[in-house]
């Protein structure tokens, strides 16, 4: 069963008086099962709190933010520890991989925290990845890439309904970047994922289903690829 994302006029606020700062601005977000939706923007426009508050990483200061209807708004430390475990997947900017791990590890690692439904097969993953002739190898044998997309097949164990990835192609050239996000598109569509990246990287976009740009906490739709 796939489930949609929803962030209903989320606000985010840091500091008080003087020093409040309006992190995010009465964001509302829709992401359906199989949908690719890519946020950019300016650097500082509210890009990652976004995800962290989608990811159930930070508590907004008002607004609602939803799971197939299951409200994670006000939820327990505990609660939220599971559904970030074994609903939500994570690609961070620079792959956050253990050094002492291998790849293959590197993927098995979220199965080990506790029970998960139907998992998917860590070297099932790794060879969709790309990723099955390197299985054995450590971070520091593995380049910017390949350490990516090890970083893809850990967040897919799970079998997550919800991937947030965040600048998957900042350090990567022109072609890697281009394979990334096509890897994204494919995962998304064929499981069912609602997927949020994060990104500055207009070359990639047409791989996505809808594009929208955050400046000064506010998201507004720019376009939908298809139409």
């Amino acid at each position: 069963m796939t489930l949609a994302l929803d962030l209903t006029d989320v606000t985010l606020v840091h500091g008080d008086g003087d020093d409040t700062v309006t992190a995010l601005d009465s964001v509302s977000l829709h992401v359906s099962p199989g949908e690719l939706v890519a946020v950019v923007g300016p650097s500082g426009s509210g890009k990652s709190s976004l995800l962290a508050v989608a990811g159930a990483l930070t508590e907004a200061t008002s607004g609602s933010v939803t799971l197939g209807g299951t409200t994670l708004t006000g939820a327990s430390r505990r609660e939220l520890t599971a559904v970030r475990r074994q609903r939500i997947g994570f690609v961070f900017q620079s792959g956050n991989l253990v050094p002492a791990l291998t790849a293959r590890d590197q993927v098995r690692l979220p199965l080990t925290f506790g029970s998960v439904e139907k998992p998917r097969d860590p070297d099932a993953l790794l060879a969709a990845v790309g990723m099955d002739h390197k299985a054995g190898r450590r971070p520091h044998q593995l380049s910017g890439g390949e350490r990516q997309r090890v970083g893809i097949a850990r967040a897919l164990v799970t079998r997550p309904d919800v991937l947030l990835v965040d600048e998957p192609t900042a350090a990567l050239d022109r072609q890697r970047s281009q394979d990334i996000v096509a890897l994204l598109a494919e995962e998304t569509h064929q499981y069912g994922v609602a997927t949020v990246m994060v990104t500055h990287d207009h070359d990639v976009l047409h791989h996505c289903d809808t594009i929208y740009e955050m400046i000064d906490g506010r998201l507004g739709v720019v376009t939908s690829p298809a139409g």
